[in-house]
């Protein structure tokens, strides 16, 4: 059988506010029906993965860069749902 994963100590994260961005922060919570704690927490590591992964460097082999290069340059064609994408103003322009 498989070993199970110890658990993580919690530690605690301490940080400074002012209170409107502490009472923003408690209003998106509460849409999401969320504690302060985890909604903060959850934001925090879904960023910090955003910008680790940001700066992930790839390399790969002369073929596969040619055949990577090949797909930019011939796009797919256009579908419906991409013209009427397209062809919708955005919000900000309404």
């Amino acid at each position: 059988m498989g070993q199970t994963q110890p658990r993580e100590t919690p530690v605690s994260i301490n940080i400074r506010a002012k209170a409107r961005q502490r009472d923003l922060i408690d209003q998106a919570a509460e849409r999401l029906g969320r504690s302060r704690s985890d909604f903060m927490l959850e934001a925090s590591c879904r960023t910090a993965v955003d910008v680790l992964l940001d700066q992930a460097f790839f390399t790969v082999d002369g073929g596969t860069f040619a055949k990577f290069q090949v797909m930019l340059d011939q796009p797919l064609p256009p579908t419906d749902k991409l013209r009427r994408l397209l062809k919708t103003k955005a919000p900000w322009d309404k």
